[in-house]
């Protein structure tokens, strides 16, 4: 990983979008900083495009994907995309608020059938793994699971391992992220979640401009994103998972 101020200034200029994870990227103790707000907004006044990615659920979501100055945020590892109405050409809404558009990757019997799927590895992973609990925000999530590891309940490393065991011995995909570790039915990941949302929001295809995109993240779960993309961005916190890097971010914060 090179220091950010290595970034070439010509590099910077040709960039078009940003996209983003959010938690301990954007946020701080679970709370958005309002220079990280300015920063967004900057962003977007300088006629950029700016999507979150993100491994919380939709629900969650909602109300920052309603205020915040951003194109979209896709949730649940990219399962699911919450639009603005300027993006969808609807009507603002009379508040600050903006109407949303919901849309998932997956249809709705695959959906449903996956829930079904899901709750029984989740109640697996609860009593095979000592201390185990579903992340508070689990009633928001409509297409994974989360176990939480940091945010309110503590696991040591050991025992973040038994539980990605678990669920991938299940079928599932899983991931850790700063918090949480999640897990789902399907293909989709950060990295297809953000080809899709740009396709979708813009028609253009991802993996055939990538020069003209950043993506910003902070730990193990952004690691498809730092694979795929040339011009990723470590901030700070990034250092934690640094020795359980496969693919590391070109670019850290200090």
């Amino acid at each position: 990983m090179k220091p950010l101020a290595q970034w070439p200034l010509e590099q910077r200029r040709g960039v078009w979008g940003v996209l983003t994870d959010i938690d301990d990227t954007l946020t701080t103790d679970g709370a958005i900083t309002p220079d990280a707000l300015q920063a967004l907004q900057d962003l977007k006044s300088a006629g950029l495009a700016v999507i979150a990615i993100t491994g919380r659920p939709v629900g969650w979501s909602e109300p920052f994907a309603q205020s915040w100055p951003i194109d979209a945020i896709v949730a649940e590892n990219g399962a699911v995309a919450l639009i603005n109405s300027n993006e969808i050409g609807l009507q603002r809404s009379i508040h600050m608020r903006q109407v949303l558009s919901k849309i998932y990757i997956q249809d709705a019997v695959t959906r449903q059938a996956n829930q079904v799927r899901m709750q029984r590895l989740a109640e697996r992973v609860l009593a095979e793994v000592p201390g185990a609990c579903l992340a508070e925000d689990s009633a928001g999530r409509e297409t994974d699971i989360a176990i939480d590891h940091s945010e309110f309940s503590h696991l040591w490393p050991a025992q973040i391992a038994q539980v990605v065991a678990v669920l991938e011995a299940g079928g599932m995909r899983a991931t850790v992220s700063s918090i949480h570790i999640n897990g789902w039915f399907g293909g989709h990941n950060k990295w297809e979640g953000a080809r899709w949302i740009v396709q979708t929001l813009f028609g253009r295809a991802l993996e055939a401009e990538m020069g003209r995109w950043v993506y910003i993240g902070d730990s193990t779960n952004d690691q498809r994103m730092f694979e795929a993309m040339p011009q990723t961005v470590g901030v700070a916190n990034i250092r934690r998972f640094e020795a359980d890097l496969a693919f590391k971010p070109f670019l850290a914060g200090c």
